[in-house]
């Protein structure tokens, strides 16, 4: 079996920091799903819930985004309806419950990590996707599987800095992979990079899950205060957590990961 892990980035990766939650936090989420499962099951069930809600049409797809989603925009001003809205939220999680998909999610405290260390020795993304990269060959390993990684693409330099990243760290492994395991389990040392309109069913989810797993995990760690009751965020996160990577029996320090 082949597997692919869909990344999404969420927060700012530049090395500055502040009190500010959606620049001080960075996190990396991943999904894991065989590619054969994507092509038979998840994005033919996928499109289906688009043109059951928004009337996609396989010319123009619509692409799921959280946030035009949750603040209605373009196609998504149907979800205004209350009526419409419910239905489609108890559909998504029923599919979000029922795909069969492996999580990793690491979130970066910015702040905390330049009053500890001071200096940065790598930048954020790269120091995010080096331990998700980790976990993502301990999954391939005990598959024995290998797999391949995608992002979505941020354009020009960003692009270029992701698979840069993802490049070193194919080529020299990490403090405690060696390179070798990465040939073994990596089936590419070049990072794909998509956008949106490539209607990647794989990045889609990714979005939809990676400010609620990010959510999840600043909560569970004290960073942020739970403001805001009863969102649909919050069932997702109930759903992801019988999703996140395990080892061992543990999901802390593998499904899930907080720096530094």
């Amino acid at each position: 079996m082949k597997y692919r892990i869909y990344i999404d980035e969420t927060g700012n990766p530049d090395m500055k920091s502040s009190e500010d939650p959606n620049h001080r936090f960075l996190s990396l989420t991943g999904i894991i799903v065989n590619l054969d499962y994507v092509k038979n099951i998840l994005n033919p069930e996928l499109e289906k819930l688009k043109q059951d809600f928004f009337s996609s049409h396989p010319d123009d797809p619509i692409v799921f985004h959280r946030k035009e989603m949750v603040n209605y925009r373009n196609e998504f001003d149907v979800l205004k309806n209350d009526v419409i809205q419910k239905k489609f939220n108890s559909k998504l999680l029923e599919y979000l419950l029922n795909w069969k998909y492996v999580v990793i999610s690491v979130c970066i405290d910015k702040l905390e990590h330049k009053n500890k260390y001071m200096t940065w020795l790598y930048d954020p993304y790269h120091y995010c996707m080096s331990i998700l990269l980790e976990r993502y060959i301990f999954f391939l390993e005990e598959n024995n599987s290998k797999g391949d990684v995608m992002s979505e693409s941020r354009g020009g330099k960003e692009d270029t800095r992701l698979k840069k990243s993802y490049h070193h760290l194919f080529e020299t492994g990490t403090e405690y992979i060696g390179n070798e395991r990465f040939h073994k389990s990596l089936t590419s040392s070049q990072l794909k990079v998509k956008g949106k309109e490539n209607n990647i069913s794989g990045l889609q989810i990714a979005d939809l899950i990676a400010h609620p797993s990010r959510r999840e995990i600043l909560l569970e760690n004290k960073l942020i205060k739970d403001e805001r009751e009863n969102i649909f965020g919050d069932e997702i996160i109930q759903i992801l957590k019988t999703k996140y990577y395990q080892k061992n029996g543990k999901i802390a320090g593998y499904g899930k990961k907080l720096l530094p």
